[in-house]
């Protein structure tokens, strides 16, 4: 779980991401789950863009993938959100405690 302080610098750190997965009609599936976990991994912090043909609006999208990655939602807004997920082995992004 972030704090608000972790939250609004992750934030801030969003606002230069361009959104790198889509989710369209076909909503969220299996394969899809799968290159975002890797991409978490690698990046730590994806923005995603909810198209207005997805059956899912980027709330509801971001829970479900938040539940599934094991990632934290750090913002919604309109069709896009961002997900943080801290690596392990990969570490990229140290959080202010």
């Amino acid at each position: 779980m972030l704090t608000s302080k972790q939250r609004s610098q992750l934030k801030s750190m969003a606002t230069e991401l361009q959104p790198i997965f889509q989710i369209g009609k076909g909503g969220i599936n299996d394969n899809m789950c799968v290159q975002l976990d890797d991409t978490l991994e690698a990046r730590e912090l994806i923005k995603i863009k909810c198209l207005e043909t997805s059956p899912v609006t980027a709330r509801e999208a971001a829970e479900q993938l938040s539940e599934r990655l094991g990632a934290d939602v750090v913002i919604v807004i309109g069709t896009k959100f961002v997900l943080y997920r801290e690596s392990e082995d990969n570490k990229k992004i140290i959080l202010v405690k």
